[in-house]
């Protein structure tokens, strides 16, 4: 007998494991009720686990310099009309301070695949924050790195790494990128950060040009048994430098029905609502917490160079001064009857 949506929702809140055809089934003629249920399922549990507290993590953007040259993404090495920059080791800093200021207990340290910052360079600073703050989390998003740069970056102090999978299809990942880049390589080097003991996170985008039900199943597949504990997922959101200037956007509504899923899968991970989600929809932050979210990661960069890492287009905050950033959050969560915690809110389960 087919089964219903509810009852494959009652058993991935039950078990956190489904089949790729419960996955497909599930994916397959989402209707506003569905997404409703699903969103009060891993809303409860988000608030049974975290309560109703959101942790937020300060990005810093510190290069948009990139050797890759992904078809979806505006700082790809062949946009010429990217204007590039690199933060000093100072500026990054100084933008940690100002975010330990004003209530920030994790910081991401964000860019390109920029190899002028050797894996040496990158562990200096990440000691130089922890110094400095040793309350503090430090998360890595530098793209793929190799086992002995990874764990000489852990060794120094890191304790987190976002490293998205994009896609966890071979054949839709060559769509995603150039000949140049492997998916064999991707999915290694999430191996090698959970080997290294970092906490690990990967995630999609939702609605990427040629994605299928199928794939996103296979995604699903992935994260249920990789089991990372982070996930950062958003809708695509095409640039109009990229070979994908004119692919439409991803889903809103399916994208936070996608949070509510793996919520549902991995009650303890950190979910963050991303700036994706925030800039294809005014309460979108606000309605990726409803379903289930429970991390935000606003921008600690300087003003200054905002605008210049820009991954999509027309992407929120890119003016506001960090201050601004942080308070506005707080009211927004204040709105949905959540708080803003002051605290680095590592993975616990």
């Amino acid at each position: 007998m087919r089964q219903s949506k509810k009852d494959l929702l009652g058993m991935l809140r039950a078990s956190g494991r489904l089949t790729k055809a419960q996955w497909i089934a599930l994916l397959t003629d989402i209707t506003e009720d569905d997404r409703a249920y699903a969103a009060e399922l891993a809303r409860a549990v988000s608030q049974q686990v975290f309560g109703r507290r959101i942790f937020i993590r300060g990005i810093v953007e510190f290069s948009n310099y990139c050797k890759n040259d992904c078809l979806y993404c505006g700082i790809r090495r062949s946009n010429a009309k990217a204007q590039r920059y690199r933060l000093t080791d100072d500026e990054i800093l100084d933008c940690c301070d100002e975010g330990y200021e004003i209530g920030y207990r994790t910081f991401v340290l964000q860019s390109g695949e920029d190899f002028t910052y050797t894996a040496e360079h990158l562990a200096e600073l990440v000691r130089r924050i922890k110094a400095a703050h040793p309350d503090c989390a430090v998360t890595l998003s530098l793209g793929e790195r190799e086992y002995d740069e990874l764990k000489l970056m852990r060794e120094a102090g890191a304790d987190r790494y976002l490293l998205r999978h994009e896609t966890a299809n071979a054949a839709h990942y060559g769509m995603l990128h150039p000949p140049q880049m492997s998916f064999a390589h991707r999915m290694r080097c999430l191996r090698d950060l959970k080997s290294l003991g970092y906490q690990t996170g990967a995630g999609m985008m939702v609605g990427s040009p040629f994605q299928t039900t199928e794939y996103l199943a296979e995604d699903l597949c992935f994260l249920q048994d990789f089991r990372p504990e982070m996930i950062g997922m958003g809708p695509f959101l095409p640039h109009k430098d990229t070979p994908f200037a004119k692919e439409p956007k991803g889903s809103y509504e399916l994208t936070l029905y996608l949070l509510s899923l793996c919520r549902l899968m991995l009650p303890h991970v950190l979910l963050p609502a991303t700036t994706a989600l925030g800039t294809i929809h005014p309460q979108g932050r606000e309605q990726g917490v409803l379903a289930g979210a429970n991390v935000i990661m606003p921008n600690l960069s300087p003003t200054a160079v905002r605008k210049k890492y820009m991954l999509y287009d027309n992407k929120i905050c890119t003016e506001d001064q960090s201050s601004d950033c942080r308070f506005c959050l707080q009211q927004r969560m204040k709105s949905i009857g959540y708080e803003v915690a002051v605290t680095r809110g590592d993975y616990a389960e």
